[in-house]
């Protein structure tokens, strides 16, 4: 069994507990927390896990070997490195950290170590993002145009971040995951509605080779919620609704082809309109599947999809998004440390 503790019980840290308490293999021990109301719910809830207010009872503990960082994200990298010091491997909150520098120095730790990063990128684990994956490496779309992201809400504000470093985290990760590309150039346009040094609204285009581009619109000031991504391939093309929860993915045979003929400089457009098939997926909880993955991965020693690297990328493209918003939305070019 893993004995497991939990920093952090606010928003998503109820879901972590859940998930991870009844995750076979798992011995979820001890929830920390400030809050005293927050930790009465997990004694009441789960009456043999026991409750600190206090981090080092489970950063430095001898009978914990990994954690669940759900805290701000301005607190990830002091609590990871402890953990990583400590001998502890870790499952992070989206984003893994608040700087390049920070991300790049705990994988580095955790890979001295011999210990596992997990960042927590939950719709890797989502059946629908799962099917996208299998119908773009296998050719299903054919080559890769643009995917085009609407992730909007209103709220819920962050007092440590912006719109972008709370909601693009999601949008990235699956791009990341789904074309095995890193982007090299970001364009980003955004507004801060109540100058809090924060902004509330952001549309972010990222650039790749071979022709494809990405587009994001991130949104706290949106009055309905919105999760659509649209992905345009040569051969089909594919639309992915979160919030539709009888067919969260149509799959459309329409396309456009170029047609040319020697001898005429003139070039000849023709429209493919197919029919669309919406496949079966699994409703099983994408965090549900991540915590058994997360075992699954300690246990063989292998490097899961959502690893330290890959939680470096996402924050690579972040910190340059946000460079573009300082610099009046200039193109700014994304370093790649990973290789």
């Amino acid at each position: 069994m893993l004995n497991l503790g939990v920093i952090g019980y606010g928003y998503w840290g109820p879901n972590i507990v859940r998930n991870f308490f009844s995750c076979p293999g798992i011995n979820l021990k001890r929830v920390c927390d400030l809050s005293p109301e927050r930790l009465a719910k997990v004694t009441s809830t789960y009456p043999s896990i026991q409750t600190t207010h206090t981090n080092r009872d489970i950063t430095t503990a001898t009978d914990i070997d990994a954690v669940a960082i759900i805290t701000p994200v301005s607190t990830h990298y002091e609590i990871a490195r402890e953990c990583l010091e400590n001998g502890k491997h870790i499952f992070v909150e989206k984003p893994f950290t608040s700087s390049v520098a920070e991300a790049l120095e705990l994988v580095n730790l955790a890979e001295k170590k011999n210990l596992l990063i997990m960042v927590d990128h939950t719709f890797l684990f989502t059946s629908a993002v799962k099917k996208m994956r299998e119908l773009i490496t296998q050719g299903v779309l054919g080559d890769l145009y643009y995917i085009d992201s609407t992730r909007v809400n209103l709220g819920l504000f962050q007092m440590d971040t912006n719109v972008v470093w709370d909601l693009a985290p999601h949008d990235l990760a699956i791009i990341n995951y789904l074309t095995g590309q890193h982007p090299h150039t970001v364009l980003a346009t955004g507004i801060d509605h109540f100058h809090q040094n924060s902004e509330n609204l952001a549309y972010i285009t990222l650039f790749y080779e071979n022709n494809f581009m990405a587009h994001l619109n991130v949104n706290w000031l949106s009055p309905v919620k919105i999760r659509n991504t649209l992905v345009g391939g040569s051969k089909k093309m594919l639309v992915w609704n979160d919030l539709d929860n009888e067919d969260k993915i149509k799959i459309y045979d329409k396309g456009v082809e170029l047609h040319t003929k020697e001898k005429i400089y003139q070039a000849l457009f023709s429209y493919r309109s197919g029919d669309m098939i919406s496949p079966n997926l699994n409703p099983t909880e994408a965090l549900s599947e991540e915590a058994r993955y997360f075992v699954q991965c300690i246990d063989s020693g292998t490097q899961p999809i959502n690893n330290g690297w890959a939680g470096l990328k996402v924050v690579e493209i972040l910190a340059a998004t946000d460079q573009s918003l300082r610099n009046k939305s200039i193109p700014i070019k994304i370093p790649s440390l990973h290789g």
